[in-house]
């Protein structure tokens, strides 16, 4: 944060409260029950208007295609979680209002995992689930 600072991209102000607005436990996290209590998400529910899609095996664990979307109104929030990786939160995005609940990233997945897709709608938090093979390079090597 200080490069931004001294390179002028950020104030000094600006630098100070986006490290206020960190979640440390969040990204602290090493499963999914600690994300959900770092978000308050109590009990996300699976839902069929939740999709992930995520290849079954990924025979490079260094760069695995990922893509969520929610069928469903007032969506703010949608992430990935690995709880396999060093980190289970994996990537977190925020969904302005009036935007399509609908991002596709890369991941590094460690080794053979669940990767579960996170959307908040409203004040409720909903879930899907897929299983990943990873067969070479993952975070671990």
């Amino acid at each position: 944060m200080s490069f931004a600072v001294m390179s002028g991209v950020l104030t000094l102000e600006e630098a100070r409260a986006a490290e206020t607005q960190w979640n440390k436990e969040l990204f602290e996290a090493t499963d999914n029950e600690g994300v959900f209590k770092a978000l308050g998400a109590s009990n996300p529910e699976k839902s069929d208007k939740v999709k992930l899609v995520a290849p079954d095996i990924a025979e490079n664990g260094a760069v695995v295609p990922i893509a969520l979307s929610a069928d469903m109104d007032n969506v703010t929030m949608m992430a990935f979680l690995i709880p396999e990786n060093p980190n289970t939160m994996t990537g977190m995005f925020n969904i302005p209002e009036g935007t399509e609940a609908n991002i596709a990233t890369r991941v590094k997945m460690a080794k053979t995992s669940d990767i579960f897709g996170l959307v908040k709608a409203g004040d409720k938090y909903y879930l899907a689930q897929k299983e990943v093979k990873v067969t070479l390079g993952g975070c671990g090597g």
